[in-house]
């Protein structure tokens, strides 16, 4: 079972950050996943929301400023709350092929910035996304990208999903897992990543079903874990 580390060490780093990514990395992680937006000028960057947080003392459901408002210089000023946001291009250069990079792409229109930023660093990534359409849309733009597709319902015919965006993984909450679903994600050469699984009980309930991969917060108790079943199973 693969380990993908859930937007780097959260619990440790701050979330989607080059230091939480090279925890992550240093913890065993197999993966790291992440989001993307793009600022202004088209750089591509790293973080989940299309906001940056709202200035502190600012009313319940505030929102920062939009990211898409910024130039990425603006961005990474301090005094918009953006100092530690890498760019999809430092966080290629962190990971250096370290691990596989799963590409959450948040907004439609970047998918091309994003292919290309993979593309020139030849990196071993796979994207996905909650919109069928980006992953379709990046499937059609370079067939040797995995993609996926995420999904916070059961679908009843989940093959059909992903042949609709031509994805190769299935990404659901793991409590809505079970071994039909995964059987027919199987049956269609497809792969079953479960989000977000921060517990042991729950990742030994996911080994039985057969799921490929787990996301998670908690890197480094997953993965030692994992590795011990694993080398349970094979001795």
């Amino acid at each position: 079972m693969e380990v993908i580390a859930h937007r780097g060490m959260p619990r440790k780093s701050r979330e989607n950050t080059l230091a939480g990514f090279a925890a992550a990395i240093e913890a065993g992680a197999d993966g790291i996943e992440f989001d993307v937006h793009a600022s202004r000028d088209g750089v591509v960057v790293v973080h989940h929301d299309a906001h940056l947080p709202p200035p502190p003392g600012s009313p319940a459901g505030s929102l920062g400023v939009p990211i898409a408002a910024l130039t990425f210089s603006e961005l990474r000023r301090e005094s918009f709350g953006g100092g530690d946001i890498p760019s999809l291009d430092e966080t290629l250069a962190c990971v250096d092929g370290r691990a596989t990079l799963y590409v959450e792409v948040k907004a439609p229109s970047i998918e091309s910035r994003v292919v290309s930023e993979l593309t020139l660093h030849r990196a071993r990534a796979a994207v996905h996304s909650f919109d069928h359409r980006i992953s379709r849309t990046v499937r059609e733009m370079a067939r040797e990208l995995p993609t996926g597709i995420l999904t916070t319902s059961y679908l009843v015919e989940p093959e059909r999903a992903l042949r609709a965006a031509g994805a190769r993984d299935y990404w659901q909450r793991w409590e809505m897992i079970d071994a039909a679903l995964v059987n027919r994600v199987h049956g269609a050469g497809g792969r079953v990543i479960a989000w977000t699984v921060n517990s042991t009980a729950a990742v030994s309930l996911l080994i039985a079903l057969g799921v490929d991969a787990v996301c998670t917060d908690v890197t480094d108790e997953i993965v030692p874990f994992v590795r011990q079943r694993e080398g349970a199973k094979g001795g």
